[in-house]
């Protein structure tokens, strides 16, 4: 559905949590990205440039990964300005989505890994309120991501 089931309090205390976690949007991406190939190492394998990286060590210091885990904190960020305008909020998911299923053809379930860690990370760090008011947005990203890919034949 093109409509956001988020009230307007849990937008705002959304971009509340999400606004503690940007300020470090390099490191704390790169964070994710680690983990992710640390903990699902197959999802390394859309990345033709990390593929021989084995050591967390050496993906925290490749400016790849680094690159990558600022784009994709970049991404969410939009997202997140636009919690309150589906449009415009569509309008950053679709293209997002239709990229990842038709270029680089990468499994709807590793966008559930990276909102995964990232709820994880956000509790570690600023704890469970935090992770829970960002839950929504999480779940909000997945379901139209996850529509986008059935509508690009997955």
């Amino acid at each position: 559905s093109s409509t956001m089931s988020l009230s307007e309090a849990e937008v705002q205390s959304a971009r509340g949590a999400w606004e503690k976690i940007y300020v470090d949007a390099e490191d704390n991406g790169t964070t994710v990205l680690v983990r992710m190939f640390t903990e699902h190492p197959d999802t390394k394998s859309y990345f033709t440039h990390f593929k021989g990286m084995d050591s967390a060590e050496e993906m925290n210091q490749s400016d790849q990964v680094r690159g990558h885990g600022k784009k994709v904190f970049s991404a969410i960020n939009d997202m997140v300005q636009h919690l309150d305008n589906s449009e415009a909020f569509l309008g950053i998911v679709t293209p997002l989505g239709k990229k990842h299923a038709t270029q680089l053809k990468i499994d709807p379930k590793n966008f559930r890994i990276i909102c995964d860690i990232i709820l994880q990370l956000m509790e570690e760090k600023f704890g469970g309120d935090c992770k829970a008011s960002f839950e929504k947005v999480t779940n909000e990203i997945c379901t139209h991501l996850n529509s986008i890919y059935k509508e690009e034949g997955w």
